[in-house]
């Protein structure tokens, strides 16, 4: 019996090492809740496919995420805990550049890909060789956002962002972009995780925008359209990818109509795209009833595209073995979204899409 038993924990133990850990920080409760949950089951989504079809050569797929709350403090500590075992190869989806830039310093002393951060901020980009990402730039939103409004004429622009490094950043490549156009944007900067106060409605009117940008996540977004809305002020509003399209649709409701945002993958209705379709069928196997969000299309697409990089690891699948085999990934399709990485450019991804939402939750193409 000690020998059968013995036995048993050996396969046990050996079932075990031959999980494939992803490690995640992501905020799974709080104000940003929506966001990183939905990265966090898109992605579980293909895992599930992947390991139902008998997993990767180097075994089946894991994701651990760690609840950050959307706290750079803690996503600083929840990275030291997963990078500090040795069985996790790579970290995915950081719902943020504010939460991946903690991250920083232990990708680069670990050596660990760090894949697919929500977030088209130059400042994540310019990190170092093991941050890879599969979404387009602001700056490439900002573009199709221009080409969406179709001629400028005297367009009165307001841009509303966070008061800190990154969120200035993205005001910045708002105004580089808009500076080619002969446009120069009014700044109204907002407190990060705090609430939309009267003062910053009072400076959105006063700017007297033609077009609001919004550049913050989907709950200011939310509450600055209404009270706009509740103060009669009719304004153009449209955002960047980041606030999160299904997120802001929800948080919004009746209030949707008109608003219009930049997003970095189809919409999740787009059937005759083949990877959304897969993904559509992932989700749907995965329990969930309703249709996948913008956001968690994007990490199920991200998800597909790591897996590609791990299975051209072969069976001995290491944070190095990773780290070559994504760099040398090159041009891959993943079903009618395409990525390109090369050896000194880990940034594949180029899609860029204007989608309305819908008061009744959806998003559409424009």
């Amino acid at each position: 019996m000690r020998i059968l038993a013995c036995s048993l924990l050996l396969v046990a133990a050996s079932a075990l090492a031959q999980d494939i850990v992803v490690g995640q920080s992501a905020p799974l409760t709080g104000g940003n809740a929506d966001l990183g949950n939905d990265i966090r089951n898109g992605a579980l989504a293909y895992f599930a496919k992947v390991n139902a079809a008998g997993g990767l050569p180097a075994g089946k797929l894991k994701l651990v995420t760690l609840d950050d709350r959307n706290d750079t403090k803690l996503s600083a500590e929840n990275t030291q805990k997963l990078v500090a075992d040795p069985s996790v190869v790579a970290l995915f989806g950081y719902a943020s550049s504010t939460l991946s830039i903690p991250a920083m310093p232990m990708v680069v002393e670990n050596r660990i890909p760090f894949f697919a951060p929500f977030t088209g901020a130059d400042t994540i980009r310019k990190q170092n060789e093991y941050v890879y990402t599969v979404r387009s730039t602001y700056a490439d939103e900002i573009e199709k956002i221009i080409n969406f409004w179709g001629n400028l004429g005297t367009t009165k622009v307001t841009v509303l962002h966070y008061d800190d490094a990154v969120g200035k950043q993205n005001f910045e490549t708002v105004a580089a972009v808009l500076q080619k156009f002969g446009r120069k944007p009014v700044s109204v900067q907002i407190k990060r995780n705090a609430d939309i106060t009267d003062a910053n409605v009072h400076d959105v009117i006063q700017s007297d925008p033609s077009v609001l940008v919004i550049t913050t996540l989907y709950a200011p977004a939310a509450q600055m359209i209404r009270k706009l809305k509740a103060a009669n002020r009719a304004t153009m509003v449209t955002s960047l990818s980041f606030a999160g399209a299904s997120q802001l649709a929800k948080a919004l409701g009746p209030d949707a109509t008109g608003v219009s945002v930049a997003i970095t993958v189809p919409p999740p209705r787009t059937q005759s795209v083949p990877v959304v379709r897969e993904c559509g069928d992932a989700w749907s196997a995965a329990g969930h009833k309703e249709m996948m969000s913008v956001t968690a299309l994007e990490a199920c697409i991200a998800a597909k595209v790591l897996v590609e990089g791990m299975r051209r690891s072969g069976k001995d699948l290491t944070r190095a073995s990773l780290h070559r085999s994504l760099t040398a990934l090159g041009r891959y399709d993943a079903g009618g979204y395409v990525v390109d990485f090369k050896p000194n450019f880990h940034h594949g991804g180029s899609y860029v899409g204007m989608a309305l939402l819908k008061p009744n939750g959806e998003v559409r193409d424009n």
